[in-house]
């Protein structure tokens, strides 16, 4: 069950107002493109299941990766699961969106098939990490990006060894990794909304708000 308390930040837009942080208008007729971005550990994969569950208006965006599939994880829903030469021959003739390698494994969002879907009026959802939305933030200034943010470093770290789906040499590399993507977000300013994600069920809260302000923006 969804509870509620979080805190709520806007870095290039304020929240109510809205004013679009720099942002191209979007057509109304077109498909939005919203990018959640954050560090493992943050709880993105859970909140962006949760607003695909109940947006009707939102599709996933399904990325390739070359990582083995997880238990429960199922071909074409979750990932298109392919070989690292596959990835790199994609990588190659610029089949990707964004791509980005993580601790080893290649991860690609397919250029093609989000442009189809945005074409079509859909709304579609990216969940990737930080590199990936620096590449699509050059691409696609006009989508919408919102950044999810951990409590503190500590309650990261907490996290992190909660999940127990990673050796303690992994966590500790994801950790250091996250403390330096939260710098640089900090630094580049890359979102036009940040999100500190206290509880689960009010950063779901906020995420579902920001979506139906930007999409009153267009007249939808």
């Amino acid at each position: 069950m969804l509870s509620k308390r979080a805190a709520f930040t806007k870095s290039a837009a304020s929240f109510g107002g809205l004013s679009r942080g720099g942002r191209p208008a979007t057509r109304a007729s077109a498909g939005r493109l919203f990018v959640i971005s954050a560090s493992s550990g943050t709880g993105k994969t859970t909140l962006a299941n949760e607003l695909l569950k109940e947006d009707s208006r939102l599709v996933r965006s399904v990325s390739c990766t070359t990582r083995p599939p997880r238990a429960g994880e199922t071909e074409g829903e979750h990932y298109y699961f392919i070989s690292k030469n596959e990835f790199l021959e994609k990588k190659k003739k610029r089949e990707f969106l964004e791509w980005a390698n993580v601790f080893g494994r290649y991860y690609g969002t397919p250029k093609q098939k989000v442009e189809s879907l945005l074409r079509q009026g859909k709304d579609v959802l990216l969940v990737i990490d930080v590199q990936g939305a620096k590449q699509v933030k050059k691409t696609r200034p006009d989508a919408v990006f919102i950044f999810l943010a951990p409590p503190s470093k500590e309650e990261l770290k907490r996290r992190l060894e909660k999940r127990g789906t990673e050796s303690r040499e992994e966590i500790n590399r994801r950790y250091r990794v996250a403390t330096k993507e939260l710098q640089e977000l900090n630094d580049l300013k890359l979102c036009d909304y940040r999100i500190v994600n206290r509880d689960i069920g009010t950063c779901y809260q906020a995420l579902k708000a920001i979506l139906e302000a930007e999409r009153g923006r267009d007249g939808r």
